[in-house]
């Protein structure tokens, strides 16, 4: 994958007024093409991002600072590049706004035009986002089970995924905070929990944490790692129903969420120990 005209891993000077041209796009196409999805994509869902140093002035000139929840649908044309987003957010730091709301309309509206789609954005002041608690995946966690588990592939290997041989069609959700992927760009690691629900013939317990795990070293970008989770996951389990949820630590105070689902649903939006 091209990363030409990315701002990841080059040193660029912060933008000192409102700069909404700093905003890069990364076309979706260019992942899912290795994925064979040219076509028809299996899955809806959102790319959730949190970005907790959102800050301007009001009209008066006095600071104000809020965390804004930004939902980008995955069938936008478009991703945002992480630096170019953390660039654009710094570039509202001093200027006057009359209301939380009115800062919202500006983000909508840029990054819509980045993405080519329709996007959300909430914006939260400290006291409307006081009450938000942590969270954690319903479910069972996998990082727990006591299982004969040996580790020994670290890129990603879809052979690891296997149904659990006579069992019953079941309803179940599974999790594992041990995802780590990389920036494509710069080599950061990246740390994620995942979730995985589905409803079908089971999945084998031990083989799906393996397959996890495998992902340690493999590079890509958030959004891109997730739909190829899950549509490794779909092709070779072939569950009726599945969702695919991670949610990655933060990075420049930004995190990004990515929501797989075979159905079109809205993910819960939470907030997990290491966010």
């Amino acid at each position: 994958m091209s990363d030409k005209g990315l701002l990841l891993g080059v040193e660029t000077a912060y933008p000192t007024s409102y700069c909404p041209e700093v905003l890069s796009a990364i076309p979706r196409s260019q992942g899912r093409e290795l994925l064979g999805l040219t076509d028809k994509k299996p899955f809806f869902g959102f790319d959730l991002w949190t970005a907790y140093e959102l800050s301007w002035l009001d009209l008066k000139g006095k600071p104000v600072v809020a965390v804004a929840d930004i939902s980008i649908p995955c069938d936008t044309e478009n991703l945002v590049e992480s630096k170019s987003f953390k660039l654009y957010l710094n570039s509202l730091n001093q200027e006057q706004y009359k209301s939380a709301q009115d800062v919202a309309a500006v983000l909508e509206q840029d990054i819509s035009e980045c993405v080519n789609g329709g996007v959300l954005v909430d914006i939260h002041t400290p006291d409307s986002y006081r009450n938000q608690g942590l969270a954690s995946f319903p479910g069972v966690c996998l990082d727990d089970m006591d299982i004969d588990l040996v580790v020994d592939a670290y890129e990603p290997d879809p052979s690891l995924l296997s149904l659990d041989n006579g069992g019953e069609a079941v309803t179940e959700s599974l999790y594992s905070h041990l995802l780590k992927t990389n920036c494509p760009v710069t080599g950061q690691p990246d740390w994620a929990s995942i979730q995985i629900r589905y409803t079908g013939w089971p999945i084998d317990p031990e083989g799906l944490l393996k397959y996890i795990i495998s992902y340690r070293n493999h590079q890509g970008f958030h959004e891109q790692c997730v739909e190829q989770i899950f549509t490794e996951i779909n092709e070779l389990c072939q569950p009726d129903e599945l969702e695919v949820y991670a949610r990655y630590t933060r990075r420049g105070g930004l995190d990004i969420n990515p929501y797989r689902s075979s159905k079109k649903m809205n993910p819960p939006k939470l907030r997990l120990f290491r966010q």
